[in-house]
């Protein structure tokens, strides 16, 4: 009889959760029926805990259909379904359980509850943990998703049952992360939190630290013996650098540990208020011009206690002595504070590394733009002695030449590939056309040379503004280059300066071998060193300068492509890079490709550099570079990489 009693309990136990099943979502709807047709968010949580504590499949539809408005209350006996008008004022009602549609009512016989954007919050934290473990992708996304913008503790442990089933390895990665970050801030457990803490502390990612910082975060406190049951952070001096003796008696009256410190404007009101016969205090009105007499009076008016008595430096001094300042840390586990401390230290050391490595980055970057704007420059002012100052209108017209190439050719990449070529085409041939109309007439006249070259880029900029106009035109990059090369949360750089970088080296490449390999090299070579010499080999000046003017010009349209890939494309847009354009050809060494590379280097460099210690301020940061360019120039006027031979001479 006993082991038959014990075999009927067993099984009743055993049917339980199962008769918990049969009953459905509606029971426990019921035990809440008031405040879920109140909802409001200070007395709804037990309810929504109820709902997904039950374990019920119908318990997701049910809190989605609540946060969509479209669940509704029969008056007639307090009952939850689904509703959807169907004409007019009636509506559909779908019974939750058993997902059947159980007739049509009038409105008048229901009401819609309506949650608030606070209700709206929790139904959503409660759904989350369904969606972890929902068939379609985008709902598991979209909950980790959820998790990150809101975290709370709760969501932990449905977070951690979810990685285990996950079939995508990419969200599965996502939610390990997001667990341990949840396990940093959340868990009960002190040894899982420390090993959280320390599995986290080589990433860099800015969420890590943002769950890593409120544990450090500490409270400055006081109070007559230091407490046991604190986590202390440091103790503090009063009167020390970081507690200032002021600090500590404002942080005594804040904490009602002492009385405030009356003002001398608190003193003038207490001694207009309790003037009486011309005196206050026994001292005459006429007399109260200083601030001893003043605080005299107060001192005899705080002793018939008609004031609040005067808080002498003794008093302050006093108080601070019978009181411990601390500071003490919002959490409280002390193992926990200690790991966060040594993890963002170590998160510092490695973020000021790599921020380093992206101003290096950024620094290559922007010298690969100066190279590839400066290198036709380079080709013309060292071989020629021409200050262009129109080279600045030739980037610009490479640019425009992409862009008139886009209106036909609608596929971005393929039309990078043809603008390219074309803007050296464009270029040259207007390179060529300027040194035979204008250039050859103006040798060895610099001052003609500059003032001519100048009025010649201010008639190309008004030309391009007579035919594109004054807006910026758009040159737009292929998808491929879209986005960045992302190392870390601190490293980026975008994937068209890198395409910048590699353009900048192939041309460095492709001249080099022209000047090496080349007959045209040669001559240009010859030219730049003794043209007089050259002439008298049997090589024509004129011709080479011809080709020369004209190679440099095509270069910086191929510069004007690459360099609207990023900036706006406009008039303007060569006198943006004209100046920097000559300082790297200057700074570098004129008439050397080399000197060109390492002048861009320089500038470069120098520029993000001071941009690092004066982020706020650009126009500043360019001031200071010309300034260090030309106490440079003073100490080194041939560049970095002067130019040998007899023309070095002259």
């Amino acid at each position: 009889m006993f082991r038959l009693f014990l075999a009927s309990l067993a099984i009743l136990f055993a049917c339980l959760p199962a008769n918990a099943q049969e009953a459905g979502l509606e029971p426990i709807l019921q035990s809440h029926q008031e405040i879920i047709a109140k909802s409001s968010r200070k007395t709804i949580k037990p309810a929504i805990d109820a709902i997904t504590a039950s374990g019920l499949p119908q318990a997701q539809v049910m809190l989605e259909t609540w946060a969509a408005k479209d669940m509704w209350m029969r008056k007639s006996d307090g009952l939850f379904f689904a509703g959807k008008r169907v004409e007019g004022r009636s509506y559909e009602l779908t019974d939750f359980d058993t997902g059947e549609v159980i007739g049509t009512y009038e409105k008048s016989d229901l009401k819609q509850l309506k949650p608030n954007s606070g209700v709206r919050a929790m139904i959503g934290t409660a759904l989350v943990q369904y969606q972890l473990t929902d068939q379609d992708r985008k709902r598991r996304l979209a909950a980790l998703q959820s998790i990150q913008r809101d975290p709370e503790g709760a969501l932990l442990e449905p977070l951690r049952a979810s990685i285990e089933d996950e079939t995508d390895a990419d969200l599965k990665a996502q939610k390990q992360r997001l667990e341990r970050l949840l396990t940093i801030g959340y868990d009960a457990d002190t040894t899982a939190r420390v090993a959280a803490v320390e599995e986290m502390s080589n990433d860099l990612g800015v969420d890590v630290r943002a769950a890593l910082n409120p544990l450090v975060v500490t409270t400055r406190m006081v109070a007559p013996n230091l407490p046991t049951d604190e986590n202390i952070a440091v103790v503090l001096e009063p009167g020390s650098e970081a507690l200032s003796r002021d600090e500590a008696y404002d942080l005594l009256v804040a904490s009602n540990l002492a009385a405030p410190r009356v003002s001398q404007d608190n003193i003038r009101t207490a001694l207009s208020a309790n003037i009486d016969r011309g005196r206050v205090g026994g001292v005459p009105v006429a007399q109260l011009n200083t601030e001893t007499a003043r605080t005299q009076a107060y001192a005899a008016l705080a002793e018939t206690g008609a004031v609040s008595a005067l808080v002498t430096e003794a008093d302050i001094d006093d108080a601070l002595g019978k009181h411990v300042f601390f500071e003490t840390y919002r959490e409280a586990s002390p193992a926990v504070t200690a790991a966060a401390e040594k993890a963002l230290g170590h998160i510092e050391f490695k973020v000021g590394l790599n921020q380093t490595l992206d101003l290096l980055l950024d620094a290559i970057s922007l010298a690969s733009i100066y190279f590839l704007a400066a290198i036709g420059l380079a080709i013309t002012f060292g071989v020629m002695g021409v200050i262009n100052m129109a080279h600045g209108e030739f980037i610009m017209m490479g640019a425009y030449t992409g862009y008139v190439v886009q209106q036909f050719i609608p596929d971005h990449t393929l039309s990078i590939i043809v603008a390219i070529p074309m803007a050296f085409a464009v270029t040259f041939a207007m390179g060529v056309a300027m040194e035979r109309l204008v250039i050859r007439w103006l040798y060895a006249r610099p001052l003609e040379t500059l003032l001519a070259t100048f009025g010649i880029s201010i008639a190309l900029q008004q030309l391009a503004k007579n035919i594109f106009g004054t807006q910026a035109r758009p040159l737009t990059a292929p998808g491929w280059l879209d986005g960045a090369w992302v190392l870390n949360d601190v490293v980026s750089i975008s994937y068209i300066r890198i395409a910048i970088f590699v353009l900048a080296l192939t041309f460095l490449a492709l001249f080099l071998n022209i000047m090496k390999r080349t007959r045209l090299g040669l001559e240009m070579r010859a030219v730049t060193q003794n043209p007089r010499m050259a002439g008298s080999m049997g090589i024509n000046p004129g011709r080479v300068n011809m080709l020369t003017f004209g190679l440099g010009s095509g270069i910086a349209g191929i510069a004007g492509v690459a360099i609207g890939l990023f900036a706006k494309v406009t008039s303007d847009l060569g006198s943006d890079y004209i100046v920097q354009s000559f300082m790297t050809v200057v700074v570098g060494g004129v008439g050397n490709i080399w000197g060109a590379l390492a002048g861009a280097g320089m500038i470069g460099f120098l520029q993000k550099g001071i941009e690092w210690m004066n982020p706020s301020n650009t126009l500043a940061a360019q001031t200071y570079m010309i300034v260090f360019i030309i106490v440079f120039i003073q100490f080194r006027p041939r560049g970095i990489i002067a130019l040998k031979g007899r023309a070095a001479e002259d």
